[in-house]
C-alpha cells in the first residue's frame, strides 16, 4: 500500500498534484489543516509498502519516521522546512532544501524537469515566493497577467488550508487535490466559469475585507502586530494576511494573532488564553522566522515564515520583544 502524506496547503497540495500527474499511482492520502504537520504518525508501517512525504518538517516527524524505516518501508520526502538530523537509511531518498527562496513544489518541479512548471509557479506565489515565483514565471515567457492569474490561484489554495480544523475550510485539502488533479493545466482551471478558483476567489475577498477592519495591536518601524478574533473567517485568513502585509511592507516583520478558543481546566475553571501567530519575517530579510517561534513551545516553520500554535496571552508582549530584538539589527 502506498501513502502520499502532504500538508494541506497551495504547496503541499500542488507538490503532489505535480508528482501524480506525471507518476499517477493509487494511494492513501493523508492531510489536514496547513498547521497538522504531523502527520506521518498516522501512516500504518505494518500497511505500508511506500510513501511519499511533502512539504512536512522532517524534524517534526522524525520519530515516526524512524518507525517506517525501522519496518523496511520506502521514504521519498521532499520538504524546505527546518529538518534537524536526517536518519541514514538505504530506504530513504530526500530532496530537502531549507532555502528561504525555495518550497516543495519548486523542489518537485526540479525533479521532474519542469513537467507542470505552471503549477509550481502557482504553488510558489501561494507560498508567497514572489521573487522565486515571477523568475521562473518570466523565464516560461508568461504575461503579467498570466503571471497575476497564477499568482492569485496559488493564494486562493494556500487560503483554503488555514483553520483550527478541517471544518474551518471551504474544502477538504484531499477533496481539493482530487479534483485539482483533473486540471493538467492550472489556466483550463481558471478559464472555467464557477470553477473551485472562482469559488475560493469569492470566499476569499469576503474574509479579507473583514481582516482589514482588524486590531493592530502594535506599529514601529521593525513589526506590525494585527489581531483577529476568535471566528472561522479568522482562522482562514490568519496566514494569507500576513503574506499580503508583508508583500505591503517588505522591510517589516508581520505578526498575526488568531485568539483561540477558551479551554476548560478539570475543575471547569477557564484556563488563560491563547492564540495561534502567524509570523513573516520582512521579505527583504528573509531569515530568523522559523529559529523565533521554535523558542516558544508548540512552535516553528522555516526562516521567512513560521507560526505558534497556542501562545499564551501572558507572553504575546515576550514574543513581540523577540521579534523586534531580532530584526532591529
Amino acid at each position: 500500500m502506498h501513502y502520499d502524506v502532504f500538508n494541506g496547503d497551495a504547496d503541499g497540495i500542488i507538490a503532489l498534484l505535480q508528482l501524480r500527474l506525471a507518476e499517477p499511482r493509487e494511494s492513501v492520502l493523508v492531510t489536514g489543516v496547513k498547521r497538522d504537520i504531523s502527520l506521518l504518525k498516522q501512516v500504518d508501517a505494518a500497511q505500508a509498502n511506500a510513501v511519499t512525504v511533502l512539504d512536512i518538517s522532517l524534524e517534526k516527524n522524525v520519530d515516526a519516521l524512524q518507525v517506517l524505516l525501522d519496518s523496511d518501508v520506502d521514504v521519498f520526502y521532499v520538504d524546505h522546512h527546518r529538518a534537524g538530523d536526517i536518519p541514514k537509511s538505504t530506504h530513504l531518498k530526500t530532496l530537502i532544501n531549507t532555502d528561504a527562496n525555495t518550497c516543495t513544489s519548486l523542489l518537485i518541479n526540479d525533479y521532474l524537469q519542469g513537467q507542470y512548471v505552471n503549477w509550481a509557479i502557482a504553488a510558489a506565489f501561494g507560498d508567497n515566493m514572489q521573487a522565486s515565483a515571477k523568475a521562473l514565471a518570466t523565464k516560461q515567457g508568461l504575461t503579467d497577467i498570466e503571471q497575476a492569474q497564477l499568482n492569485e490561484l496559488g493564494v486562493y489554495i494556500n487560503y483554503n488550508g488555514y483553520g483550527a480544523t478541517v471544518d474551518d475550510l471551504h474544502f477538504n485539502p484531499a477533496d481539493l487535490y482530487q479534483a485539482l488533479l483533473k486540471y493538467p493545466d492550472p489556466f483550463t482551471l481558471i478559464n472555467e466559469s464557477d470553477s473551485i478558483f472562482w469559488q475560493l476567489k469569492t470566499a476569499y475577498l469576503a474574509d479579507m475585507e473583514k481582516a482589514q477592519q482588524s486590531e493592530v495591536l502594535s506599529d514601529n518601524d521593525v513589526v506590525k502586530t494585527i489581531v483577529l478574533e476568535d471566528a472561522a473567517w479568522s482562522r482562514r485568513v490568519s496566514g494569507v494576511y500576513g503574506n499580503e502585509l508583508a508583500n505591503q511592507s517588505p522591510d517589516k516583520a508581520h505578526i498575526v494573532l488568531t485568539l483561540n478558543k477558551a479551554k476548560s481546566t478539570a475543575d471547569n475553571a477557564k484556563s488563560e488564553q491563547s492564540y495561534t501567530l502567524s509570523l513573516r519575517a520582512p521579505l527583504n530579510n528573509k531569515q530568523g522566522a522559523g529559529d523565533i517561534c521554535a523558542k516558544f513551545p508548540t512552535g516553528g516553520g522555516r526562516a521567512a515564515a513560521a507560526g505558534v500554535n497556542e501562545l499564551p496571552q501572558s507572553r504575546v508582549n515576550e514574543f513581540i520583544s523577540a521579534v523586534e530584538s531580532y530584526y532591529q539589527l
